[in-house]
């Protein structure tokens, strides 16, 4: 049983990911009651805590996505905040949860960013990764105006783009959110997946017994029917 509430016996994993809310400084009580309720008792192998701010001019809104993994299920917490008032006294924090059994997990796609290619060495650190998890057969579709190659060209050459199939997608940015950061959210799409394609592996199929009863096997009603 892992729980990281007050009183609770955690284990490091659960300590690390209390300590991960903690630093996000996003409601971290809430945050930690809503993913604890939502582990339901299932303990963690491996997480990540994405916090995002955005800026809709004179207000701030943050969101923080949390992802937990388990043997059995990828947990997803989404909170996000909301000012009701000019003044910024009455707020509320908006929050769902999902639970994806990890034998449903499709794919686990990383798309990374390095700077300086030219120069890589295999000590550089990526400074920017992209995780993205697909469960349930979504699919997103980024178009764009198409063209020719002509830069004098005005012909309306239709539209491009691709199609990603992904429920949920997390940029973290080395710039933004430090090394440390990226490395962790690699860590997780790691575990992710090796849990996931283990959940899809098919266990062998038990030996079937001869249809027909061998040699010096008694013939009886209990033994044999055709």
């Amino acid at each position: 049983m892992n729980t990281f509430g007050a009183g609770a016996p955690a284990n490091t994993t659960g300590r690390d990911l209390e300590s991960a809310l903690q630093r996000a400084g996003f409601y971290p009580r809430l945050v930690q009651d809503v993913v604890n309720d939502a582990l339901d008792g299932q303990e963690s192998l491996s997480h990540l805590v994405h916090l995002e701010t955005h800026f809709d001019r004179t207000e701030v809104h943050r969101h923080i996505t949390v992802l937990v993994l388990t043997e059995e299920m990828l947990v997803i917490t989404h909170v996000d905040d909301q000012q009701l008032d000019e003044a910024g006294e009455q707020v509320v924090a908006q929050v769902s949860t999902e639970s994806v059994p990890v034998a449903q997990i499709r794919s686990v796609v990383l798309s990374y960013t390095y700077a300086q290619p030219q120069d890589y060495k295999p000590s550089d650190p990526a400074r920017e990764l992209t995780v993205a998890i697909a469960w349930s057969g979504g699919q997103r579709v980024d178009l764009g105006p198409a063209s020719c190659g002509d830069p004098n060209c005005d012909a309306d050459h239709g539209y491009t783009g691709t199609i990603a199939q992904e429920d949920i997608a997390l940029r973290i940015s080395a710039e933004a959110e430090g090394l440390q950061a990226v490395a962790d959210a690699k860590s997780f799409a790691r575990a992710l997946r090796a849990v996931s394609t283990a959940a899809a592996t098919p266990a062998h199929a038990p030996a079937q017994g001869p249809k027909f009863p061998v040699l010096g096997q008694r013939l009886g009603r209990n033994h044999y029917r055709r």
